[in-house]
């Protein structure tokens, strides 16, 4: 499990954003109590998620109040026991929903079973207001859930921190290489291709520009107009592909090899005009390449299962192909050369997701963890999803619910035991825009060298020193 520390900052920006969450800024939640009403014949219980009927994530909050809650009382009264369970939806911007979770959480309140972004983990935690799993249960009671059985230990990450559990995993995804089989096939390149190394992608880039002169060969975004999709979809799959994690035993990755690495690869996309660098500058550069990807004039695309599921779905894709299950490939990321990957690993790939976390604030402790395994149950995550099929947390689940999508399947059983996750600290957007920035100064002509040294200066005026970075 990773290991991030967070540095002493405090501020909240108006009502809306909480730009760190650190030991003492704000106060902290009193001490957990795992025996607390253990063993009472009813409790009250609620629930905290940003989502609402109606509104932004409403399907998670139809199932939360017309599947989970209903189905968990009734287990209980099965029990004897008389639960009531409220659920406390939100609508908001995902930082005006953290702030007021920790706003919640630090004045000793709040809801009992709270769904956090996992790159928030780590604020959270440093913080004082969540606490690991063990300390408000109890170790044993942790340790015994099956679930944890049925999720990979790269994934359970998102959930954790400085290799404790503090959550369950809500969910996730996987990032991988799409591409055209049809122009694979008119460049005279395998319908099966899995590049075991970067120079193997850049090898099949040349040859499809060399072919198709019309088609763009590879999308690889980069620069600020992508946003986080530069970060999540480039610059941290290639970073582990050299062995390289943006945080390292508590200090950030500044200028040295692995950066250098992973922009030089940029440089050569770019320089050789097999990405088109005007796309990474245009604000809705991302949504263009999705569509230029279904109309067959981008052969190469590096991006998460969700492209698969809901960019190019032929039947309710936002950029539907017809012939999508023929037309499209997909690969693994590979290391830069086999076994250079993080953890040594000949693939890479990166997951976001988000966990469900207890309250140590709870006054029913015991009872917040039943409904906690209850909601990450085989059958209420089933029950989640409905007739959609999407990569959850649980392999069992995904066993039975990927079976007729080959390409999830692959990402649920090939990818996920080997992905990544974003540090969950309070410096990472700024790092990440970072990261950003400098590849935008590759697309647009400047050497890696010269863009890493620029992105070591900017992490120095983030971290507040040289003292929180290391080169690798």
């Amino acid at each position: 499990m990773r290991r991030i520390s967070l540095r002493s900052v405090c501020a909240i920006a108006g009502l809306a954003l909480v730009t760190a969450l650190t030991s003492g800024c704000l106060g902290q939640s009193r001490d957990a109590d795992p025996s607390k009403n253990k063993g009472v014949k009813e409790f009250s219980l609620t629930i905290a998620t940003n989502a609402i009927k109606g509104g932004k994530n409403s399907e998670g909050a139809t199932w939360i109040e017309d599947w989970v809650i209903p189905e968990f009382v009734k287990a209980q009264k099965k029990k004897g026991v008389t639960a009531k369970v409220k659920f406390q939806p939100s609508g908001v911007d995902d930082e005006d929903y953290k702030s007021k979770i920790s706003l919640d959480m630090q004045s000793g309140k709040g809801a009992d079973v709270v769904d956090l972004d996992g790159i928030w983990i780590g604020e959270f935690a440093e913080s004082g207001y969540i606490k690991p799993l063990d300390d408000v249960v109890g170790g044993g009671k942790i340790k015994a859930w099956d679930g944890w059985g049925q999720i990979p230990e790269s994934v359970q990450l998102n959930g954790a921190y400085e290799d404790k559990r503090y959550g369950v995993p809500a969910g996730t995804d996987g990032r991988v290489i799409f591409f055209n089989k049809s122009l694979f096939a008119k460049a005279g390149l395998p319908a099966d291709w899995q590049p075991t190394t970067w120079d193997e992608i850049l090898k099949a880039s040349r040859t499809l520009k060399s072919k198709l002169p019309k088609v763009t060969p590879i999308q690889l975004n980069a620069g600020t107009a992508m946003g986080e999709a530069t970060t999540m979809q480039g610059f941290l799959p290639l970073l582990a592909g050299v062995g390289g994690e943006v945080n390292v035993d508590g200090k950030w990755l500044g200028d040295g090899q692995q950066i250098r690495d992973v922009l030089d690869f940029y440089h050569t996309v770019y320089a050789e005009e097999l990405g088109d660098p005007v796309l990474q500058k245009e604000a809705k550069g991302r949504d263009k390449s999705f569509q230029q990807f279904a109309d067959g004039e981008i052969a190469i695309l590096l991006e998460g299962d969700y492209f698969w599921r809901d960019v190019i779905d032929p039947a309710d894709g936002i950029a539907p192909m017809k012939d999508r299950d023929t037309a499209v490939g997909y690969a693994m990321i590979p290391a830069m050369s086999p076994g250079a990957g993080i953890r040594g690993q000949d693939f890479v790939s990166m997951s976001g997701g988000s966990a469900r976390v207890l309250n140590p604030n709870s006054d029913y402790p015991q009872q917040a963890w039943e409904l906690l395994q209850f909601m990450n149950s085989a059958e209420a995550i089933k029950a989640e999803l409905g007739e959609g099929a999407r990569i959850t947390a649980r392999q069992d689940v995904n066993a039975e619910v990927l079976s007729n999508d080959p390409m999830l399947t692959f990402a649920s059983e090939q990818v996920l035991p080997l992905t990544a996750f974003r540090p969950g600290l309070a410096e990472y957007p700024e790092v990440s825009l970072a990261l950003q920035e400098a590849t935008l100064a590759v697309v647009g002509g400047k050497s890696a060298k010269a863009a890493a040294a620029d992105y070591q200066a900017k992490l120095e005026k983030i971290t507040g020193g040289a003292d929180e970075i290391t080169s690798g």
